[in-house]
């Protein structure tokens, strides 16, 4: 068995396959000081909560954008299970092409978005919408050329933000939002957030499908926390919230000893 693990800035997600089978998925905060002993100990009662013996996990890969955790994952991983990660990063296989001006800066979880939408969607020019911590629209060539990234704040951010730059304004819950004239503060904050979000989404993927993809129409994904609430919006083509897991499990594969 695949465990994959997603370190995100507010929660780590993880995955685990039976050979090509999603047959698990947890969430856990984020905490930037664990130690090795908790993650580790974490990690097998979570498996082992739900039926899975952690002798089993053979192959572990991890993506993560919080270097702060990523020497107690490993020594945890080390220590629990008895193998070596993966970690998503530059110098392994992903099967990309890294059209940027400095490769080294395209964050963990961009690649295993990509590695993960090329691997299910080989034949399309691909935008992928990653709502999480913060918003990334991606750009992805049916020649695995990742052809770069717009980065916006998350929505989550964008709430907090609101309520800490302002001396009335609340902290509201983030919701699919019924209309865009609101006429209740929390109703109008709730508003702006999911109609502002869409629109920047629909307009930025408009301008990477002029700057890059020219006469292709590239099919949009939609991955991340928050999709969901925009899922009877129209947006997206397809949601696949485990994309960045699969990813990982794709970049394990490509870098098994004796793949080229």
């Amino acid at each position: 068995m695949t465990l994959t693990i997603d370190v995100g800035n507010s929660n780590i997600a993880g995955g685990v396959f039976d050979g090509d089978k999603l047959i698990l998925q947890f969430r856990q905060t984020t905490h930037r000081n664990s130690t090795s002993d908790e993650i580790g100990i974490f990690l097998r009662s979570v498996l082992r909560e739900n039926s899975i013996d952690p002798a089993k996990i053979t192959q572990i890969g991890i993506c993560s954008v919080v270097p702060q955790i990523n020497y107690s994952l490993s020594s945890a991983i080390l220590k629990y299970f008895g193998c070596e990660p993966l970690f998503i990063q530059a110098g392994i296989k992903t099967g990309l092409k890294l059209k940027v001006a400095n490769p080294k800066e395209v964050g963990a979880d961009l690649i295993a978005n990509g590695i993960g939408a090329a691997s299910i969607h080989n034949d399309k020019d691909i935008i992928i919408v990653d709502l999480g911590t913060a918003t990334t629209i991606q750009a992805l060539s049916k020649d695995k050329d990742f052809l770069g990234v717009s980065i916006l704040p998350g929505l989550k951010m964008s709430v907090q933000s609101l309520a800490d730059g302002t001396s009335k304004l609340p902290n509201v819950e983030i919701i699919k939002a019924d209309k865009a004239c609101g006429t209740a503060t929390i109703e109008s904050i709730q508003s702006g957030i999911y109609f502002g979000t869409a629109g920047a989404i629909k307009e930025i993927s408009q301008k990477i499908k002029t700057e890059v993809f020219k006469d292709s129409k590239p099919f949009i994904i939609g991955t991340g926390g928050f999709t969901r609430i925009f899922e009877s919006y129209g947006i997206f083509d397809q949601i696949i919230p485990e994309l960045t897991l699969y990813g990982v499990k794709k970049a394990i594969e490509l870098n098994k000893k004796g793949t080229k």
